[in-house]
């Protein structure tokens, strides 16, 4: 959907069911000077109920909430799952965090993630009201506004019949194009020299 706007390209960071680790998810999005990232994802929790869809964006001042806390911890142990330790990244992520441009990112994937969050409304009841934020290791490019979207519980029956319907898939999509949409509409990004 979106290669088919004009003026918007899309690079994945994978297109197929292999695993990327979490950096470099970043370092490609990086390399091709993305104007946004955007991770998309099916939540899933420990019991059946947990239902809705939501947005979460970077914190660097700790999560909003301690179910944030708990999903942060859940996708950043993606690596080691993956076979990569990020660990010994850990001192390099913390003084890419302390660049000033840490913040403005961090403000500019806020009003990506409210543009979203607020189209996915019409489509899914939100677990929560308004963009959480969390420690995400997927969600640190410092220049680059970056959200997680959390389509729906796929732990829940009901939400991961949703989740395989075609027509649901498609309202899902057209909602974060929307959003996206939405979001360069005020804030326009900046040019720059494009690799080719």
């Amino acid at each position: 959907k979106i290669e088919q706007q004009p003026n918007m390209r899309v690079m994945l960071t994978r297109d197929a069911d292999f695993f990327v680790p979490l950096g470099v998810r970043v370092q490609k999005a990086r390399k091709v000077q993305a104007d946004l990232f955007v991770s998309i994802h099916a939540d899933a929790f420990v019991t059946p109920t947990a239902r809705g869809s939501s947005v979460f964006a970077l914190s660097e001042k700790g999560a909003s909430s301690t179910a944030a806390r708990w999903l942060a911890n859940k996708e950043n142990s993606a690596d080691d799952i993956g076979g990569i330790n990020i660990r010994s990244h850990d001192r390099q992520l913390a003084s890419v965090l302390l660049d000033l441009s840490t913040t403005a990112q961090i403000n500019d994937s806020m009003k990506l993630g409210s543009a979203v969050l607020s189209e996915i409304g019409g489509i899914n009841k939100l677990h929560k009201g308004a963009v959480e934020q969390a420690g995400f290791a997927v969600l640190k490019a410092p220049d680059i506004p970056s959200i997680l979207i959390e389509t729906a519980f796929i732990s829940n029956p009901e939400e991961e019949a949703r989740l395989t319907d075609n027509a649901y898939q498609d309202q899902m999509a057209d909602a974060v194009l929307k959003g996206i949409k939405k979001y360069f509409a005020h804030n326009p990004p900046l040019a720059r020299n494009r690799l080719t």
